[in-house]
């Protein structure tokens, strides 16, 4: 459940923004990125998102289609428009990008949209932290995780931080707070942990900027025990080419190595992993092995050029970890 966009990727890698010529059109939107890669890895997956009334609402849910996934529940929003964003590639740290986000269709899913989808009828539901920014969607998606839970559905919360798409960092933090309880498993790269954990004092001096760029680094373990302490059964670190953690309570870390390669575009690459990674959940698999699927998943998109259509199936998977060891 959550966001899903038109994504317009620079087509001259390594050019500066103002020096782009044209742009590819791909699907992205962090649930949506990974609703397509579970879809592809051979899960059956059912997106809850919302598009205007407009074509490029009509470009999003074609492509959904295609993917197989099921698209029934995308509420078209009169005077809504289809989210939009432009992303710029210039490896191997820059990658600026650009939300249109105003008036979004997706940010007025409403509790009505939630009772008329499968929510208690899944295995996994998924929703990002972006769903909090603003209402109605916010409450839409705590009541969703409510359902999930009381109907035995496993809960996944991806942290899902964009600091331009909230209007104070302290709000950011209120609101995770506010879903914990209803959550099993968290996934989020430390500065996401960390960005959730920091005190009302040092919120009030930062600005978006700071907590974008991560100059907030804090005590990720003391993060993670905060978190714990809300009610998750477990909090998943993403640690990019170094791989991934899980934090359990009164347990030692278990680590998952990453998988070297050479980066193109890193993101969407933390999509690919909870796609991975839910997968793994889904077939039983240990915690480890589960993100090691998810690892593999991130690295083989990270040499890619966009998200949702880049997105690995299993065979590509096993075919890539087949001579990196394995999962």
């Amino acid at each position: 459940m959550g966001r899903s966009s038109i994504d317009l990727y620079a087509n001259e890698v390594g050019a500066a923004f103002p020096d782009i010529k044209s742009f590819a059109a791909y699907v992205g939107g962090s649930p949506t990125n990974i609703c397509v890669g579970a879809q592809r890895l051979g899960l059956r997956t059912t997106l809850l998102t919302a598009v205007g009334a407009d074509p490029v609402g009509d470009f999003i849910v074609q492509f959904l289609r295609r993917e197989r996934v099921d698209t029934q529940y995308i509420p078209r929003k009169a005077n809504r428009r289809t989210s939009a964003v432009i992303l710029g590639i210039e490896p191997p740290d820059r990658f600026p990008l650009v939300f249109y986000r105003d008036n979004c269709a997706d940010n007025a899913l409403d509790i009505d949209d939630v009772t008329g989808a499968p929510v208690q009828d899944c295995r996994i539901f998924e929703f990002a932290g972006t769903n909090l920014s603003q209402e109605p969607c916010r409450s839409a998606t705590l009541f969703a995780a409510q359902r999930a839970r009381e109907a035995g559905v496993r809960v996944v919360f991806d942290i899902d931080f964009r600091p331009d798409q909230w209007h104070d960092p302290r709000a950011f933090g209120h609101n995770v707070r506010a879903a914990l309880p209803l959550v099993d498993v968290v996934i989020g790269t430390q500065d996401e942990i960390n960005a959730a954990n920091l005190d009302e004092a040092r919120q009030i001096s930062l600005t978006h900027q700071q907590v974008s760029d991560a100059r907030v680094r804090g005590n990720v373990l003391h993060a993670v025990e905060w978190m714990l302490r809300l009610g998750p059964e477990a909090i998943v670190e993403k640690r990019g080419r170094e791989g991934a953690r899980v934090h359990l309570a009164g347990a030692a870390p278990i680590e998952a190595p990453g998988y070297a390669v050479e980066v193109q575009n890193i993101l969407g690459a933390g999509d690919a992993f909870a796609a991975g990674f839910i997968y793994g959940q889904i077939q039983g698999w240990s915690w480890r092995k589960s993100m090691r699927m998810g690892n593999a998943c991130g690295a083989i998109v990270v040499t890619r050029h966009g998200c949702a259509n880049f997105m690995p199936t299993l065979p590509e998977v096993l075919a890539f970890v087949s001579g990196r060891g394995g999962l």
